[in-house]
């Protein structure tokens, strides 16, 4: 099959070039001879074409109007435009090639000078045409792959995120819940502009889903603690105060053995180290204090609190949302961060409708 025609379009108010234009060109192209701007802009809502030859005197809009309009509206932009002039003096030239237009051509033109001209800029915009195709598609296969990679990471984190809620005889979806309950709190953090110096340094696309590796270290603890019903003894408790340095040993080596995504794995590896710490400097591993217990830490430690009060475990049963609550506010000031136990003040009936719409109680 034969490959369509390219498009020619001549703007010229002269008639005579207009015609011998359009003698030289139609054995080879499709040619429209146009004799004024405000034509050209008629025809180009029509049809489009490969390359625009221009004049540039010509009365009304003359031919620097006409490329700046050209230039301007995202429909034309692209097309190569080459004008014709017989004005001497290389100032403008220089204008019209400012403007955009790719080259220029001297009146009275050369036929084999015009056509070679024509034939090379085709030649270079076909292949720049290729090329801006090939990148769009690239993008969207590297958008694409991108996409498919953040799947598997978290497929893979939750995957594992479910072994140790397995291991930790845990039922009923605590990572999800979590996950919830720091998106609300983070929410409304935002919204009352509260932290607002280290929430501009968290990456939110990785924050709540990192939170699904910060009991990872379980992994590293025995069943028979882990699952044991009744008071551990203080051996055993000193054997769990571990999981949150085997958590970030492992989280750690994660690092170690990937290239990249380092923000997703910085937050679940803070999570890990902190989430046990208090607010009084009375928690584990480190004793962290205050403000020194990093905030992703402070959250997840009301969080996880939360969710353990209202859930069944091997060494208690579930208790309600009113008991969570007083649990919280208890906590003010000694366990938790005061400023977020007042925030989760505000959406405590938010985190009761999750609970209870994942019926945890037993």
């Amino acid at each position: 099959m034969e490959n369509q025609r390219q498009i020619i379009m001549m703007v010229d108010d002269n008639a005579a070039s207009l015609t011998m234009g359009k003698n030289i060109l139609k054995d080879k192209y499709n040619v429209f001879p146009i004799p004024s701007g405000e034509k050209l802009f008629e025809i180009l809502e029509k049809v489009t074409p490969d390359l625009i030859l221009l004049d540039l005197i010509m009365p009304e809009m003359d031919g620097y109007e006409v490329i700046k309009r050209l230039k301007s509206l995202k429909k034309t932009q692209e097309i190569p435009i080459v004008f014709l002039t017989s004005l001497d003096g290389p100032g403008n030239e220089l204008e019209g090639l400012s403007l955009g237009a790719i080259d220029y051509i001297s009146k009275p033109f050369s036929p084999a000078l015009l056509l070679k001209r024509i034939e090379n800029h085709l030649l270079i915009a076909s292949q720049q045409k290729e090329l801006r195709h090939y990148n769009e598609n690239l993008q969207d296969m590297m958008r694409e792959q991108t996409k498919l990679i953040k799947e598997l990471r978290y497929t893979v984190i939750s995957s594992l995120a479910d072994v140790v809620e397995f291991r930790d005889d845990i039922i009923g979806g605590h990572v999800e819940r979590i996950q919830s309950y720091l998106k609300i709190m983070v929410d409304q953090l935002m919204q009352e502009n509260l932290y607002q110096e280290e929430l501009s340094t968290w990456d939110m696309e990785y924050l709540v889903p990192s939170s699904q590796l910060h009991d990872v270290g379980k992994i590293l603890i025995s069943e028979k603690i882990l699952n044991k019903n009744g008071k551990l003894t203080p051996e055993e408790f000193e054997e769990i105060k571990k999981h949150p340095q085997y958590g970030v040993n492992i989280i750690n080596r994660i690092i170690q053995l990937s290239s990249r995504e380092q923000n997703f794995l910085r937050h679940a590896s803070i999570f890990a180290a902190s989430h046990h710490e208090k607010w009084d400097g009375s928690g584990y591993p480190r004793g962290l204090a205050g403000d020194d217990i990093p905030l992703q830490g402070r959250l997840m430690g009301l969080a996880d609190v939360y969710d353990a009060v209202i859930t069944i475990r091997p060494y208690k049963q579930p208790l309600g949302v009113e008991a969570a609550v007083q649990a919280i506010n208890e906590g003010k000031g000694t366990h938790f961060d005061p400023v977020l136990v007042e925030i989760f003040q505000a959406v405590a009936p938010q985190f009761a409708k999750i609970s209870e719409c994942q019926n945890v109680y037993g």
